[in-house]
This record gives structure tokens, C-alpha cells and sequence, in this order.
């Protein structure tokens, strides 16, 4: 499989081409309909536009709850396209990861359709697959959030962690590294959740993902001395606030600062 074949985290950094670049810009600011409008001319007749487009309206759902329609007519237009077993498997993850967020979030209750897309995905994509280690975490998030299996879960996130690392998707390791410092602080490791928390903040500052940014101070903040907590806790309220109260589940943490 060639990487234009379908989303590759190389293509969702500020590398790439120009249009992966201006995608990214407005992705990692929170406007993800713009950054989809962009791609709108190509998705129609290229499958990697199209489950790029997908992806980005999945995760403004995530960061919003909102647009679920938009992200559900964008991930059946993927889907109705003649796809190869790897754009499948794609497509299999994103629906699962919709899934997942409106379980979560409250939206409905979609867990079963969750676990099925994903184990779906799972079957199409090979192991060294570029889609596997962001397929490996989002069964580590059902796992922890939906299903109540730590251990299931750290597997899955260790798993798509060491990938991430060696494949050099920053994106995704700064999603792993955050997702395992929680299980360890949960299990009284702070000293271990404490660097994984600022390898966190650290990645997402690196690749300017400034919608990602405010959560990883908050976790931070949460295994730092009080002053510092302060701090951090301020300039997280100050971007949440700067990029329109985003994301939206951040604000009960937030709301004790004011």
C-alpha cells in the first residue's frame, strides 16, 4: 500500500503537501469544517480525501459534540466509494471511533456498533498496517471508558504507543503517552504519570495542535505541585477560552479556576 492510499499520520502534520498543510492549520486550531471544505472537491472521486474528510468530522464530534450528522453523511459517502480492504478497514475505524464518542459523551448509546466496526476493522487491516496503532488505541479507549478493563486497555495503548513512537506519528504518541500516564497515576505511579503527562503537552506544543493543548495542561496540572497547578490550570482556561470553549467536555475542570 502506497501512503496515498489513505489517511497517514505523516499526512496529518504540518507535512506533506500543501493542502495536507492547510488541513492541518485549520485542524489543529478547532475548525474542522473548514479544514473538510477544503477536501471537499477531492473526496468525491478519491477515497483518502474522502476518509480524511471523514476523520475530521468524526473528531469535531469528540471535541464538540456537534456535527454528528455531518460526520455520519461524510463516513457513508466513504464508504459507498470502491475502496480496497485497507480503505475499508479505514472507514470500519472511524465509524467505531463515532461510535465510541456518542456512547461516550451521552449522545446514545452506540457501544455494540462500536465494537463491531472496530473488530471490523481489525480483520481488514494487515499488522503493519499505518491505520493499526490509531486502531490499537481506540480499543484501548473501549476498553478503559466503555467496557471498565484497565488491563485491556493499557494493551492496547502500549501497543499503539510503541508503534506511534517508531513510526513517528507525534500525534498519536501524545494521545498514548497521555492515555498511559492516567492509567499510572491511577495506580500510584505519579513519578511515571508525571513525564507522561509532559510528553504529552510537550508533542502537542512541538506540532502546534492547539485544540489538543488545553486538555494536556489540565492533566499536567493534576500531578503538579499547587502553584504550578495554578498555572497551568490558568493557561488552559485562557486557550479553551481563545479557541470558543473547546474542547466542550473541559469545562467542568475548568470551571473551579474562575
Amino acid at each position: 500500500m502506497t501512503d496515498t492510499a489513505v489517511p497517514h499520520p505523516v499526512l496529518e502534520t504540518a507535512s506533506g503537501t500543501a493542502l495536507d498543510s492547510a488541513v492541518w492549520r485549520l485542524r489543529s486550531r478547532g475548525c474542522w469544517e473548514d479544514a473538510a471544505a477544503l477536501l471537499e472537491p477531492t473526496a468525491k472521486d478519491q477515497p483518502r480525501s474522502a476518509l480524511l474528510r471523514a476523520r475530521l468530522l468524526v473528531e469535531r464530534c469528540m471535541f464538540t459534540s456537534q456535527g454528528w450528522e455531518r460526520a455520519e453523511e461524510a463516513l457513508r459517502a466513504a464508504e459507498s466509494m470502491a475502496l480496497t480492504d485497507e480503505e475499508r478497514g479505514t472507514a470500519a475505524c472511524e465509524r467505531g471511533y463515532l461510535a465510541y464518542t456518542a456512547t461516550l459523551l451521552r449522545v446514545r448509546d452506540r457501544a455494540d456498533e462500536a465494537r463491531a466496526a472496530l473488530g471490523r476493522a481489525a480483520a481488514l487491516l494487515a499488522p503493519g498496517s499505518p491505520g493499526r496503532p490509531l486502531l490499537d488505541f481506540r480499543r484501548g479507549l473501549m476498553a478503559e471508558h466503555v467496557s471498565g478493563n484497565p488491563q485491556a486497555a493499557e494493551t492496547g495503548y502500549r501497543r499503539a504507543h510503541n508503534e506511534a513512537l517508531s513510526r513517528g506519528d507525534a500525534l498519536l504518541s501524545s494521545y498514548t503517552w497521555r492515555h498511559l500516564a492516567a492509567l499510572a497515576l491511577e495506580n500510584g505511579e505519579v513519578a511515571e504519570a508525571r513525564h507522561g503527562f509532559a510528553e504529552s503537552l510537550r508533542l502537542r506544543e512541538e506540532l502546534g495542535f492547539l485544540v489538543g493543548i488545553a486538555p494536556a495542561l489540565v492533566a499536567l496540572a493534576g500531578v503538579q505541585p499547587p502553584q504550578e497547578a495554578e498555572r497551568l490550570r490558568a493557561e488552559a482556561t485562557r486557550l479553551f477560552r481563545l479557541l470558543g470553549e473547546v474542547p466542550h467536555w473541559l469545562a467542568p475542570q475548568l470551571a473551579e479556576v474562575d
